[in-house]
């Protein structure tokens, strides 16, 4: 995997555009700027590395496009060496990017095909990542709690368990609606049994679904 004077030029190019659609927490772009996107393609779809697009990447799933991954991101609000955990592994590179902030990451995902590609590519760039495979509605409860949560897929409703799994001064970042289109939604815990819910503006995710992928 070769990171060339090229890439990091059109790195440089997709940190000013998302800065230009209204990302401007340094950290986020820094960070963006930072992790090279086009470790996460096959080598015949490279071109379409850094465009500010989605891409897919198998199994129904698709790779965030960079400006999605900068807004969830910068809705955490992230301090270096909180704890999250990321709903939807994918292909791994919101987890980078959250790695790249300086966040202890906790991942899961259904698709048994992605985790594995995941838990023998992710170590080569050097972030040190906790990988799952398993239920994403469930969480890690043996891990919890996080300071914060981030949903890379649209959910139906937000889930009891992900709301458990945060901390008191917590915060979740969610996608929520049908399959179509859903509504950015942050949920933030002040105390036990008090939050405060806020939306964020519509986008598209592939949708959240309960249990395991069936393999085969």
């Amino acid at each position: 995997m070769i990171d060339s004077y090229k890439h990091q030029g059109l790195r440089k190019q997709l940190v000013e555009i998302i800065r230009q659609k209204g990302i401007y927490d340094n950290t986020v772009l820094s960070a963006i700027g930072n992790v090279p996107r086009h470790f996460f393609f096959e080598s015949s779809f490279l071109k379409y590395a850094y465009e500010d697009k989605a891409f897919p990447i198998g199994a129904g799933q698709t790779i965030s496009q960079p400006y999605t991954v900068a807004f969830q991101s910068q809705l955490l609000m992230l301090s270096k060496g909180q704890k999250v955990l990321e709903v939807g592994t994918g292909s791994g590179y919101q987890a980078c990017i959250l790695a790249e902030i300086g966040a202890k990451v906790f991942s899961i995902e259904r698709q048994k095909s992605l985790y594995q590609k995941a838990i023998q590519f992710l170590p080569s760039l050097g972030y040190r990542i906790k990988l799952f495979y398993g239920d994403g509605y469930k969480g890690l409860p043996a891990y919890a709690p996080f300071d914060r949560i981030i949903v890379t897929a649209g959910a139906p409703i937000i889930p009891d368990a992900l709301i458990e799994q945060l901390k008191p001064g917590g915060i979740m970042v969610i996608p929520v609606g049908g399959d179509e289109v859903q509504e950015m939604t942050t949920i933030t815990r002040i105390s036990e049994n008090e939050f405060v819910k806020r939306e964020h503006g519509k986008f598209r995710f592939v949708p959240l679904l309960e249990n395991k992928a069936s393999e085969g």
